[in-house]
């Protein structure tokens, strides 16, 4: 079951690090400053702790813009969907 709410950003673990494309987060922290997010990242909730895969452009955006907060899509996982996405 997957759902979509808001979820504090410092609350989210990014085991992956990514160089993101600086034009893109800046193009993204134009639009999200100007219409606000249209689209959500996507995030696995292991055990109560949210991790991202996915959304680092959005979610570097966010960060710059000062938001305490960003649209997500949730989905509940065991231990080892975690681990294949780290693998």
């Amino acid at each position: 079951m997957v759902r979509v709410q808001e979820i504090p950003l410092n609350q989210i673990k990014r085991p992956l690090p990514r160089a993101n494309d600086p034009n893109k987060v800046q193009a993204l922290i134009e639009s999200i400053a100007e219409i606000g997010q249209q689209e959500p990242i996507d995030v696995l909730e292991v055990d109560g702790q949210y991790y991202g895969f996915s959304g680092c452009h959005r979610y570097e955006a966010c960060q710059r813009l000062g938001k305490e907060t960003i649209l997500a899509r949730v989905r509940k996982a065991n231990r080892s969907v975690l681990q294949m996405h780290l693998a």
